[in-house]
């Protein structure tokens, strides 16, 4: 039966981040991701982690300033030096929460840089990268996101992430599958899901269009989960979408996969 985990960063904003832990233990999850800990101190999320007897499953790299509009400075130039201290501080975060995976966003295309130079530093920060978590036994993923929402990113297909894995040439690079991204940029979800599971680490999903709970919009959710259960995939499918009201309304989908 597919593992289902919330994303605190998208469900029970109701309340602050801090109580988005027990609410989301309360409602059923064993597990929890989150885009960025960072605005925390570890200890304090390890607390709460313990206290609600929640897994981290997932959070991301620090992506530059949020807020301003950086989506992931891993293709940025002249942000090396940023994105190698910021590896070293999502991998103490990790450690000290548990947490085995951690997500790189590429990053926006920066205007006026050849596309060679972009490519050469994306390569070098994931290799970098890479090679860092591996020492700990933590997965580096990768994600591609759709143009729609965050217009020119630099990576939003499937096959394109791995021809970059390739370029890396480094064994610890996974595929963070983003049901909702994907299902915009390239669709065919069960035939890439087949093909390319052995390469996904983790998933997220959310409907198309709007991005609330599966049930919302286009996406045969009960067949594509069925899917994904019966072609073997055994690691978690985070719940990373905009609940269309009150989140704990929004779960009946889930229910019966938390019992």
């Amino acid at each position: 039966m597919p593992r289902f985990n919330a994303n605190l960063t998208m469900l029970f904003t109701e309340v602050e981040f801090p109580q988005r832990f027990e609410r989301a233990a309360k409602a059923g999850f064993k597990a929890v991701e989150f885009l960025f800990p960072y605005a925390f101190p570890s200890a304090q999320i390890a607390e709460l982690l313990a206290r609600h007897n929640l897994r981290l499953v997932l959070h991301n790299l620090p992506a530059g300033n949020w807020e301003a509009g950086d989506r992931g400075i891993a293709i940025h130039p002249g942000r090396v030096h940023e994105f190698q201290q910021g590896v070293g501080k999502a991998i103490e975060y990790a450690k000290a929460l548990g947490c085995r995976q951690l997500n790189c966003l590429a990053g926006i295309r920066p205007a006026g840089v050849a596309e060679d130079l972009l490519r050469k530093t994306l390569v070098d920060n994931l290799r970098f990268a890479a090679q860092a978590l591996a020492k700990e036994n933590i997965k580096l993923l990768v994600e591609p996101l759709n143009t729609q929402d965050v217009k020119d990113f630099y990576l939003a297909r499937s096959a394109e992430t791995l021809k970059l894995f390739d370029e890396v040439n480094h064994p610890n690079l996974w595929l963070q599958y983003d049901i909702y991204h994907m299902q915009i940029m390239e669709g065919n979800l069960t035939r890439t899901i087949r093909d390319l599971l052995p390469r996904i680490a983790h998933m997220q999903l959310a409907d198309n269009p709007g991005r609330n709970e599966p049930g919302t919009g286009e996406i045969n959710f009960p067949n594509l989960l069925r899917f994904i259960d019966e072609a073997g995939y055994t690691g978690w499918i985070g719940c990373e979408y905009k609940p269309s009201g009150k989140t704990e309304d929004g779960l009946g989908w889930v229910r019966g996969y938390l019992r």
